[in-house]
């Protein structure tokens, strides 16, 4: 499995992920996508599928046009306002890119019907998470509730193995680690890894142990973060930390 991150407008990414032994692609939330499409030209090799995270335009808006430019492609989403969607996916359903196995995962919170995909290839494995989890942060509740997001990311995501590498949507890094030094500002791998942040323009991928490690919207069990919100009930405790980085 080869992942290739594609940049695009002021700080959204899109994905190519190409199987190698077939020589299929999928490509993630690719807005612009023409610059996809000569992107893996060099690949001479068929753009077959088409992951959307959600329906928000930034990540959804080039739906229509990959379907006219693309014959055949094959369009999962999670909500009827994905746009051009041929597959509509609840959550749980496995399908293939090639021999990549990936398994769509619901995950509310972002938005009710927001839909990350965990991609294998034997020991490889990598999430692609829209605007649910990102580096040190996660997503606003524009749709979903508290407990939706704390399912989301302290029940499905933890709960896969801690080496999956993770693709997020958005490029808020070191945004999300100042808010991060805020509120656990003891944290020592956080401390490490704002060092090693600042000096990155592009982030990505973090793995699921680090988001363990760093990100306080999955640390919600933690004295400091309790501290810090008074609360003590994890689903409180990210719906405080939540509001506080909504006026950060």
């Amino acid at each position: 499995m080869k992942i290739s991150i594609v940049p695009y407008w002021n700080d959204n990414y899109a994905y190519i992920i190409t199987d190698q032994k077939s020589g299929q692609i999928g490509i993630v939330d690719p807005v612009d996508i023409k610059k996809i499409i000569q992107a893996t030209s060099e690949f001479n090799l068929p753009i077959k599928y088409l992951l959307t995270t959600h329906h928000h335009a930034d990540h959804a808006s080039g739906n229509e046009e990959a379907a006219k430019l693309i014959p055949g492609l094959t369009i999962y989403g999670g909500d009827e306002r994905v746009p051009a969607m041929t597959n509509h996916l609840k959550g749980g359903e496995v399908f293939n890119i090639g021999s990549l196995n990936v398994t769509a995962i619901r995950t509310h919170g972002h938005t009710d019907s927001s839909i990350s995909y965990f991609v294998q290839d034997g020991d490889e494995k990598a999430l692609f998470s829209g605007d649910t989890l990102f580096v040190a942060g996660c997503g606003r509740l524009f749709e979903g509730t508290p407990q939706q997001m704390y399912e989301s990311l302290n029940v499905k995501f933890a709960h896969l193995p801690k080496d999956t590498k993770v693709y997020a949507g958005h490029e808020y890094t070191n945004s999300n680690i100042r808010f991060a030094l805020s509120v656990d500002k003891d944290n020592q791998k956080l401390q490490q890894k704002a060092q090693q942040y600042s000096t990155m323009k592009i982030t990505m991928p973090s793995t699921i142990q680090n988001e363990l490690d760093i990100n306080p919207f999955m640390r919600v069990n933690q004295p400091a973060l309790q501290k810090v919100t008074g609360e003590t009930d994890p689903v409180k405790v990210l719906a405080a930390l939540r509001a506080m980085k909504d006026r950060f």
